[in-house]
């Protein structure tokens, strides 16, 4: 019976997060009480090693450097500006104002890789169409620079740039996607999206031109200086983040909008936020540590194998694992639980596993739009004004 203990981890910490105990808390617990269970008083010596294996990964240096860098790109007044910059050219085409916000949603996710920013500030804007704001602002996790990301690899053994790297395409193709399906549907049903026709005081040509290089040329600077160092190879990482920080201080600076209070107020929510994710993660890795050492790897391996899958359906169970999780568990959580466990697996079944875990971004970002933990509602929730309400938003992020 000792052999399939690691096994009763998982559901005595899923009863626990859905009795109200925070994410790291129910791990700690959890972890602590089948620790003592299997290693004995001995399992004190393997948290302290893993604590500073956590506390000393300067991978994660780069957590509180996106984090700030999207929490100051709220105070720059980026987004009136990004908003002008792309509508003055949408405005014309059927759903424009969703197709505008999806590719602010876009800007903002290569900018600051924030979920929680990117819908704060489009929110503001184009409140009333609250499933595309949801839809776009979740593509934060899959378009890089993205904070999920640089949690990730670490906890799969792989290299945080060759993750941003594989997430570029597949996150544009989702991106486009989303913006072909808007066109279409807005033309299929005219009353989803009708066109604004047009009016007397119409920027010319040349002055969209210049409204667009005022306002869109900085951010773009700021995404090739950030993606650019990464994807060349010039920057790592946590190198690249100390960049995009400091351009999104400089972007401030430059649009008038900086004050000290301002930047006290981004440092405090920096704080908190990598406090949180630093502290998740924590209880994530005594968690894991104790699954992975008490054989639950092996358990795991031994039970599928015995299920005698081919090596595409088991990928197509642990996506549907993956993406019934998101219904219930937020990000961290899914990555924290289910990571360690599937990577080891896939590897073995032949499959890249860098391939994977872009898959397994793709099953996050859905997460964020999958009732009733829904992450994306709740950022809106906080900005939308109150004839706005929870249904509206359940009902458009449907499709």
């Amino acid at each position: 019976m000792s052999d399939y203990l690691p096994f009763f981890m998982l559901p005595l910490a899923f009863t626990l997060m859905f009795l109200g105990v925070q994410v790291a808390f129910a791990m700690m617990l959890t972890a602590a009480a089948f620790g003592l269970a299997i290693f004995g008083p001995n399992v004190i010596h393997q948290f302290v090693e893993k604590i500073d294996d956590l506390s000393s990964n300067f991978v994660f240096a780069a957590v509180p450097l996106f984090v700030f860098m999207g929490a100051m790109l709220e105070k720059s007044g980026i987004a009136d500006r990004l908003f002008e910059a792309i509508h003055i050219w949408t405005r014309r085409l059927p759903g424009g104002l969703a197709i505008a916000t999806v590719l602010m949603c876009i800007v903002f996710a290569a900018s600051s890789g924030v979920i929680g920013a990117t819908e704060s500030v489009v929110g503001l804007l184009t409140i009333p169409i609250s499933g595309t704001i949801c839809a776009g602002g979740s593509l934060g996790t899959i378009i890089p620079p993205s904070v999920v990301v640089v949690v990730m690899g670490p906890l799969a053994n792989l290299s945080v740039g060759d993750l941003m790297y594989g997430m570029v395409l597949p996150g544009f193709l989702m991106a486009g996607l989303y913006l072909v399906y808007i066109f279409v549907l807005c033309i299929v049903k005219p009353e989803m999206g009708r066109r604004i026709p047009p009016e007397p005081g119409d920027p010319t040509f040349m002055q969209k031109i210049a409204i667009t290089t005022r306002n869109l040329v900085p951010p773009l600077g700021m995404i090739v200086a950030v993606l650019g160092s990464i994807l060349l190879g010039l920057a790592s990482p946590t190198e690249a983040a100390a960049i995009g920080a400091l351009c999104s201080v400089g972007l401030t600076v430059l649009y008038g909008r900086f004050t000290w209070p301002g930047l006290y107020e981004s440092l405090l929510k920096t704080l908190r936020v990598t406090a949180m994710i630093m502290f998740v993660l924590l209880g994530g890795t005594l968690f894991t540590g104790v699954f992975i050492g008490g054989g639950g790897i092996n358990l795991a391996s031994s039970m599928i194998t015995h299920l005698d899958l081919s090596p595409w359906a088991l990928l197509g169970m642990m996506l549907f694992i993956l993406f019934i999780a998101g219904f219930f568990l937020d990000w961290i959580s899914i990555v924290l639980i289910f990571l360690p466990i599937f990577t080891p697996l896939v590897t073995a079944a032949g499959f890249d596993p860098v391939w994977f875990c872009i898959l397994f971004l793709i099953m996050i970002q859905t997460s964020y739009l999958t009732p009733p933990m829904a992450p994306a509602i709740f950022y809106l929730r906080a900005v939308a004004p109150p004839e706005i309400t929870m249904q509206h938003m359940y009902w458009g992020m449907m499709p």
